[in-house]
């Protein structure tokens, strides 16, 4: 097994605290493992309840938000390996409320890899929804296995995405932009629970993934993390300073297939090494191989394949995907070149675990825990940069405008601002703290410049 050496471990523990003290972090859980299945590396920093410093440990459990996306990529794979759909199925054909009138056809791994073509719509959640509908825990149980509220939440997700025209909601034709998209989904997880062989998405994991891998202490439930006596508290920033509650619905969408899962440090070394292990026990090579094939640009320099994105850290292909919630910030990476994995976890929102979960990889593969950030001297004309400017806003709550000082573009949002870095004719990046963000101006002949690419999503001017 790999040994790690000391300084610079230290020097990466140093980076983590750091990252701590500015995002207000709780406690984050972080390891590395080697494809032998060995912990190479394993930590915990602050605690899980704040004010009683509760200990973490490999059995606590966290949120993981849109690192389900993974999951639920893999089931999709598991479905189409046992003939029940293809990849290249029409979406309409699974899910008749999405009558696939506006746009060209829509199938199904348009939304696996978010290219659907929708730009982001505002979060029908399940405590709204639920609550419509009259449903209780008290009385239904837990509502991650509510057939009902299922069926419901498919209906109106379906509904509105078919409503978009490219007047109003849509980008462009499918296939041709990745833009990230919880709806898309979750209407996979529908597709799931309606044609899988288990009442539910969330059953479906269990039966096909979690149980097959020994994940013992990983689900999608709401109400068992909250009465667990080792899961996290979660986090979170407000006007009134920093809020904490053991409320695992709180802004959860309600359908699971984008974000419901929660598990733990223990527990995703099973799944990463599944990963490393290209399906072992899960899926043949052959789905692996095809869930991780790239399929569209994203990020500054990545693509998004399957539920996972790639890109390259120093001469390793490397697989990873993080998630944000309420009390939630996760990270998985593994590479076959490197043969080892990465997993950080953290109850607290808006912490970039992505940072500390590349400088981990740094730290196994005997690299610069933190790169620089240098990019190709690049200027954009002066009929791109008028163009861009402006106001932007999405359906999820992005808001933000683009302003130009001193001939310098800007993103100014809530009284701070970044810079726009441009690295070619037609694209940039946003300069930030810990980490940059893409940025490129979207256009067609009928709507001219019409959005910009910030991040995983693209944005419509307002």
């Amino acid at each position: 097994m790999k040994t790690l050496p000391q300084k610079k471990t230290a020097q990466a523990e140093k980076l983590i605290r750091e990252i701590m003290k500015e995002s207000d972090a709780c406690g984050i859980a972080a390891c590395i493992i080697d494809n032998d299945g060995n912990t190479v590396y394993e930590q915990y920093f602050g605690s899980r309840k704040m004010d009683q410093d509760l200990p973490l440990n490999g059995d606590t459990i966290f949120g993981l938000a849109s690192v389900t996306k993974s999951f639920t990529a893999l089931a999709v794979m598991k479905m189409a390996e046992d003939g029940i759909l293809s990849l290249d199925d029409p979406l309409r054909d699974y899910l008749p409320a999405f009558t696939n009138r506006n746009t060209k056809t829509v199938k199904l791994s348009h939304l696996l890899y978010h290219g659907g073509g929708f730009f982001p719509q505002p979060r029908i959640v399940v405590e709204k929804t639920a609550a419509e509908l009259g449903l209780s825990e008290d009385r239904d149980h837990d509502l991650a296995y509510n057939e009902t509220l299922a069926e419901e939440g498919g209906r109106m997700v379906a509904e509105r995405l078919d409503s978009l025209t490219m007047e109003n909601g849509l980008i462009g034709e499918p296939g041709r932009y990745c833009s990230y998209c919880n709806d898309g989904f979750g209407l996979l997880s529908e597709v799931i629970r309606k044609y899988g062989d288990q009442p539910s998405y969330a059953e479906y994991l269990q039966e096909h993934i979690l149980r097959p891998l020994g994940m013992t202490r990983s689900f999608c439930d709401f109400i068992r993390p909250a009465e667990d006596d080792n899961a996290a508290w979660l986090y979170q920033k407000s006007d009134d300073g920093m809020t904490e509650h053991r409320n695992y619905r709180d802004d959860a969408f309600v359908l699971n297939g984008g974000g419901a899962m929660k598990s733990t440090l223990s527990d995703l070394k099973k799944y990463m090494m599944m990963y490393l292990h290209h399906g072992e026990d899960v899926v043949s090579e052959k789905s692996i191989e095809e869930m991780l094939k790239p399929r569209l640009p994203f990020g500054t320099d990545g693509e998004y394949c399957c539920g996972l994105y790639t890109d390259m850290s120093g001469p390793y292909r490397i697989f990873q995907h993080g998630g944000s919630l309420p009390g939630v910030s996760s990270n998985i990476l593994f590479s076959h070149d490197a043969g080892c994995a990465v997993i950080v976890l953290c109850n607290t929102m808006d912490v970039p675990v992505s940072v500390i979960s590349d400088a981990l990889f740094a730290l196994y593969t005997d690299q610069p825990l933190q790169k620089e950030r240098t990019y190709p001297e690049a200027e954009w004309s002066e009929e791109l940069k008028h163009a861009v400017k402006g106001h932007y806003a999405s359906g999820e709550g992005t808001e933000f405008d683009v302003i130009e000082e001193n001939g310098i573009l800007y993103v100014s949002a809530e009284g701070s601002r970044k810079e726009i870095r441009p690295v070619s004719d037609t694209a940039a990046a946003v300069i930030g703290k810990r980490y940059d963000s893409a940025f490129e101006p979207i256009h067609d002949e009928s709507r001219g410049y019409f959005a910009v690419r910030y991040g995983s999503r693209i944005i419509p001017r307002q």
